[in-house]
């Protein structure tokens, strides 16, 4: 089946090709570039921190060493695209205590529709910013466009200011699920399901048309939940009163820059070249030809270790290791059987390999597992679980959630001393199910093809897909499914000390956020990656000095050059922008289908689409 889908995406192949060969050439020259030693960064005294809005977060270590000197070959902005959160808010702490540090500016001059940073990670930052101001140190944030993520983040300043011929976009969320079952109908494809769990809708793009009612329900209080927490902050903020922000976007849908000091949104409007002026003025170099004194997030983050509780600047980007490690490993992507390098995917086999090498590490002294991740194969979220377990007998074992940890993404995470996640965290989903494919109308009726089979035994063409399923088939499936389902049932009990009815009472496969899983009882408290770790420290008694170690360390080599050269791409119209989103929403969720690799074809995964747009 993995080889005809291959075959009917057959042009992935070909980008591919074209990334490899770009890959090649980059390799060649990153040999000469790649052992030049990166430049020492100098901070003036005085100097505001900036973080552009326009760049994405990730959880895992970004890839560098020479990365961006290569970017730089093809691009003269060699500015991080993407940042790690961590890396953020240990440097928004550290600069908060920064004497060289004299504030920090928010820019945004694009809305940028292909971020792909939940909003659980973005409050981490967004906390960071709102304890660097706690600090007495002022935030400032300069607007041209504003939507609902670079929004969320520019309200934690003092001051925000809108271009005047700006606006803001902050209408609410919605979840728009694509359905294939229609394409698969035209196509002569045939899809047969095994599932446990009313609210398992994660097979109904590739057997329905539409939402089933019991999965809108859950979409719906999901998004309710996850706005009730973005839009309450924000309120607080600009000091709106509860419900004030969608009442504005309903009224206004597009809030001009007028409108949005009128509504108490921005504190003024101003262009960009004011707000230079107010830099320089800030910084001390007023009049001056040159920029104002100021250090960019992704230079400033490279000052920071990740060793030890509290945050500080290192001039040489390092600090003195200690002999007692906390682990960090980071599960973000769909998981999936096997090994392999691709951005996205949690492969099994892969993680429970750093997963060993913790485990034999006398030094580590606990393990914080950071999950993103949507789940995805039953046997590969149990390969990672039995090494969770395994370094758990031994050792401090702390999960922090980040914006999904659903389904396998909850499988691995239930045995844990302890549950960390956000509000705005997706989670729960614990319910399983099987996706069976058949061809069988596209070979005969279009293609003129037929089959003939020839076996010893009853079941022994059962994995074909070239016939759909009989129903003996469909009932050994089934059974099997059934059983996955009744022992993800049992460990979550076992592991969350829950009443077995109870747990399966909030199964059946629905997604929770993060605040109603902590009433729930399947998280224990709400915090993000920082908290977490302070708790594996306490745990494991290491005190404030200590090593961090992360998995993965980092990127393959092909993934990353990939990466630098795509950072700087022409500037496009937004609605050819919106189009291509939705290009890629289509492909992506095909090539999902790739992904679907369990030996035995059962899966602990969310629906593929629940983008909150």
């Amino acid at each position: 089946m993995k080889s005809f889908f291959a075959s009917f995406f057959g042009t992935l192949a070909a980008v591919a090709m074209l990334l490899l060969s770009l890959s090649i050439v980059a390799a060649v020259l990153l040999s000469g570039i790649g052992t030049k030693p990166e430049p020492q960064t100098t901070i003036q005294p005085g100097s505001y921190l900036v973080l552009d809005l326009s760049d994405d977060f990730q959880d895992a270590p970004v890839s560098t060493g020479g990365i961006e000197d290569l970017a730089g070959l093809f691009n003269e902005d060699t500015r991080p695209h993407v940042l790690q959160s961590r890396q953020v808010t240990r440097a928004l702490e550290a600069a908060a205590r920064d004497s060289d540090i004299a504030g920090l500016y928010l820019s945004g001059q694009d809305l940028s529709p292909g971020h792909s940073t939940g909003f659980a990670a973005l409050k981490e930052i967004r906390d960071a910013i709102g304890a660097f101001r706690a600090a007495g140190k002022p935030v400032k944030t300069w607007l041209n466009f504003g939507g609902t993520r670079e929004y969320y983040l520019a309200s934690a300043a003092d001051e925000v200011v809108l271009d005047p011929f700006g606006a803001l976009l902050v209408p609410g969320l919605a979840s728009q699920p694509m359905f294939y079952a229609g394409a698969f109908e035209k196509f002569g494809i045939g899809v047969q399901v095994t599932r446990v769990g009313k609210y398992k809708s994660a097979v109904e793009p590739y057997t329905r048309k539409d939402m089933s009612p019991e999965s809108r329900a859950q979409t719906q209080k999901l998004i309710d939940d996850i706005w009730g927490d973005l839009s309450g902050s924000i309120e607080k903020a600009r000091n709106l009163e509860p419900g004030g922000l969608l009442k504005i976007a309903d009224a206004e849908g597009i809030i001009r820059a007028d409108k949005a000091v009128e509504s108490h949104l921005i504190d003024r409007v101003g262009y960009l070249d004011e707000m230079l002026d107010e830099l320089h003025t800030a910084t001390g170099t007023k009049n001056a030809k040159e920029p104002f004194k100021q250090i960019s997030m992704g230079d400033y983050a490279k000052l920071v270790p990740p060793n030890n509780l509290a945050s500080k600047r290192s001039d040489h980007g390092s600090a003195t290791s200690s002999a007692q490690k906390i682990a960090i490993v980071y599960a973000e992507g769909t998981i999936v059987d096997g090994t392999g390098t691709d951005q996205g995917v949690v492969w099994g086999d892969k993680v429970a390999r750093d997963l060993r090498e913790i485990r034999r590490d006398d030094a580590v002294k606990a393990l914080v597992l950071r999950v993103n991740s949507p789940g995805g194969s039953v046997t590969a979220s149990e390969t990672i679980q039995r090494e969770v377990r395994l370094i758990q007998k031994t050792r401090p074992v702390i999960v922090s959630m980040g914006s999904l940890a659903a389904s396998g993404g909850y499988w691995i995470s239930t045995y844990s001393d302890r549950i960390f996640a956000e509000p705005t965290t997706i989670t729960g989903s614990i319910g399983v199910f099987g996706l069976l494919f058949n061809v069988q109308g596209l070979a005969n009726d279009k293609l003129g093809l037929t089959f003939q089979t020839v076996k010893t035994g009853k079941f022994a063409d059962a994995a074909t897909v070239t016939r759909p399923k009989t129903p003996e088939e469909l009932e050994v499936l089934q059974k099997s499914v059934d059983w996955v389902y009744d022992q993800f049932l049992t460990k979550v009990a076992d592991s969350r000390k829950m009443d077995r009815a109870a747990v399966n009472e909030i199964a059946q496969g629905r997604v929770w956020s993060g605040t109603e899983a902590a009433k729930l009882g399947l998280v224990d408290e709400i915090g993000g990656l920082d908290k977490a770790v302070a708790f594996a420290a306490g745990k494991a008694s290491v005190g404030e000095e200590f090593t961090v170690v992360e998995y993965p360390v980092r990127k393959a080599l092909v993934e990353a050059l990939a990466e630098a050269l795509q950072r700087k791409r022409p500037q496009k119209a937004a609605g050819s922008e919106m189009i291509a989103s939705w290009i890629r929403e289509a492909i992506d969720g095909a090539v999902a289908i790739g992904h679907f690799n369990d030996p035995r074809g059962i899966y602990a995964r969310l629906p593929f689409d629940l983008a909150l747009r």
